[in-house]
């Protein structure tokens, strides 16, 4: 229903590089990069107040066109919490559009709300939003999940039944792929666009701790078949599945599951820039291989593969 328009790629400010600034970065560098991104074709941008790279991202967006890109940003509401009050709504995204040097952004987020707050926020910030979204300030309004308190996808579940949100953030990967049928269906039919967090987990690169976590769903019942033996079990998606490593194919998994419209991915560095990108420009995993999957994570709803 937003007809931003926006497909496939989506730049994430937060995580731990935060452009870069999180692993030593400058501004300066922090900008370069989200520039970089503009010429690889990169079109959307998310961040959040709580990020610290909505400064970055606004002054590396000055001058470029307004119809080239979208912009989402996020109110916090894990940080504030039951204090978050409906009144500090409007001065939060002003400040945010101060920074970002924006008179509007195209997606405001509730950000990680929670299943415990989410009547508040139906009852109260809600209505907020729509005030400011009546003021031309916000284009749609969304809400991120607590994927890592809400595996199950509990709140959104409910925000999806409701209708309000018109754009969705939601935590979906190899590992844990239960939004397919909780979240991005039912937003389909509503036509509610959906944003995914959390492709790509520790556990595509540390196999120690991708082991700790299939041994704790076989012994919980909730590992499928499909995997292979031994020391890799992921293999197959190398070997058949023609990726170029596991989080080729975790970006590629996600990017090509229907109902799907944006994928995020977060980076300070340009080599790594590019590789996401090649990843979610890339073919579909094979039929054979997404079989396999889906017979070996399709009951899991309780990790999220950090």
């Amino acid at each position: 229903r937003t007809g931003l328009g926006a497909r496939g790629a989506g730049w994430g400010g937060g995580g731990a590089s935060r452009l870069g600034l999180g692993t030593g970065g400058s501004g300066a560098d922090a900008e370069a990069l989200v520039r970089r991104a503009l010429d690889l074709g990169v079109t959307f941008f998310d961040t959040a107040e709580s990020y610290g790279t909505e400064e970055a991202i606004g002054n590396a967006l000055r001058g470029v066109s307004r119809a080239s890109f979208v912009l989402s940003t996020k109110k916090s509401t894990w940080q504030d919490g039951p204090e978050l009050r409906a009144t500090a709504l409007g001065p939060a995204l002003d400040a945010s559009l101060k920074r970002l040097r924006l008179d509007h952004v195209d997606v405001y987020h509730l950000h990680g709300l929670s299943a415990a707050l989410y009547d508040r926020a139906c009852a109260e910030w809600a209505p907020e939003l729509q005030r400011l979204k009546r003021a031309g300030k916000i284009r749609w309004i969304g809400v991120t999940e607590a994927f890592e308190s809400d595996r199950g996808h509990a709140m959104l579940s409910r925000a999806v039944a409701d209708g309000w949100p018109v754009v969705v953030m939601a935590g979906f990967n190899i590992l844990n792929p239960s939004a397919r049928e909780r979240v991005f269906a039912p937003a389909a039919g509503k036509g509610i666009a959906t944003l995914v967090m959390f492709a790509v987990r520790k556990a595509f690169s540390r196999p120690q701790r991708l082991a700790e976590i299939l041994a704790d769903l076989r012994t919980r019942g909730k590992l499928g078949a499909g995997l292979d033996e031994g020391p890799d079990p992921l293999g197959f998606l190398t070997r058949e599945g023609g990726a170029s490593s596991p989080a080729d194919a975790a970006y590629r998994f996600c990017r090509h599951e229907p109902g799907v419209h944006v994928v995020q991915f977060g980076t300070g560095d340009a080599g790594h820039l590019a590789d996401n990108l090649r990843s979610l420009q890339a073919p579909p995993l094979p039929a054979a291989v997404l079989a396999r999957l889906r017979s070996a994570f399709g009951r899991v709803d309780d990790v999220s593969g950090q």
